[in-house]
């Protein structure tokens, strides 16, 4: 038997069989909440539970009085108490045969990815979506596309080499022609585009995906707003599309990019900053009131980068947005 779950304050309610978790069950129902990686690591789902009782394992990144919802199974019905949720449609999720067009080794260990999707087709989604790849064992892996929506007949993909990785292993194989099953759009990392507030992008290796997608798509619609983008590697290297940065520098008024590398010859090279990128986003900011973050890379780089923006830099919480990037099977 299925359970009730309601949100707080409205009349919208949804159900959820036993031993579905909240956040899937609302997907499931066209109510998406904020989320990311669905797995318990980085907080993007975290909510509360105003009365009933569900099975919530412990967690770190949850702030007082509130759970994941991708962890949360309920044991009856419940009413929940969510940061923010609005309705989708879950028939706008497509599946496609999309063919490999180009496969470029970007940097030692990132490959950037161009697919082609069958004649006549076209994907619908948000700039900073992601999308998910399933391999010939059932198993979906996910990776954002840094291609803007307005190039919906294409897919990029910047796809870090991760040792061991059961789908990265294959990558470098791929040549013109092959074929990969996708399925789109997932996420909730997207351009609050109501806003005109000063834009601080903040990203680590292969986190540059969808902040591309963000600011191609600004670049599209003509959107002016002040943006700086930090971006963080091991060396000069890991920064692997460099010309998507000097385009912007052009089209985008008000652009400032602030490279920062753990190596301190092309640190100086660069003429960016010497060291990790929450540090580079202390030294160039003083407050972050009244500004909009967003964030991406691995669940560290997004802990500390947000700690760093709302603890001293009195950014308002609401208004820091991150996509975290977890390895392994898409949950």
């Amino acid at each position: 038997m299925a359970y009730d779950i309601r949100i707080a304050g409205t009349e919208q309610h949804f159900s959820c069989e036993p031993g579905q978790n909240i956040l899937d069950a609302g997907l499931k129902a066209g109510i998406e909440m904020p989320y990311s990686c669905r797995k318990g690591v980085c907080g993007n789902c975290a909510g509360g539970i105003a009365s009933g009782a569900a099975q919530c394992p412990p967690n770190d990144v949850a702030g007082p009085g509130q759970v994941l919802y991708c962890q949360c199974v309920p044991e009856g019905d419940l009413e929940i108490v969510p940061t923010a949720w609005h309705r989708i449609d879950p028939a706008a999720r497509k599946q496609f045969s999309a063919k490999v067009y180009r496969n470029t080794l970007a940097a030692d260990d990132v490959s950037v990815l161009q697919l082609r999707l069958p004649a006549g087709q076209r994907a619908k989604f948000k700039a900073g979506q992601y999308l998910q790849v399933t391999l010939p064992d059932g198993s979906r892996r996910s990776y954002s596309m840094a291609n803007p929506p307005h190039e919906s007949d294409t897919l990029q993909l910047h796809i870090r080499h991760v040792a061991g990785g059961q789908f990265t292993r294959i990558v470098p194989t791929l040549k013109q022609g092959d074929l990969l099953q996708v399925e789109l759009p997932f996420g909730n990392f997207e351009l609050k585009e109501e806003s005109s507030s000063p834009m601080l992008c903040v990203v680590g290796g292969t986190g540059f995906a969808p902040v591309k997608s963000l600011l191609d798509d600004l670049v599209k619609k003509g959107v002016k707003r002040p943006v700086t983008l930090i971006w963080g590697g091991r060396d000069r290297n890991g920064l692997y599309l460099m010309a998507a940065v000097d385009r912007w520098k052009k089209l985008l008024p008000g652009f400032d990019f602030v490279p920062a590398v753990e190596d301190a010859a092309d640190a100086q090279a660069l003429g960016g900053f010497h060291g990790r990128v929450d540090d580079a986003l202390r030294t160039r900011f003083e407050s972050l009131a009244g500004y909009e973050v967003y964030c991406c890379g691995a669940p560290p780089m997004v802990a500390a980068v947000k700690k760093a923006c709302v603890d001293e830099r009195g950014l308002d919480p609401k208004h820091f947005f991150s996509d975290v990037f977890v390895p392994g099977p898409a949950a």
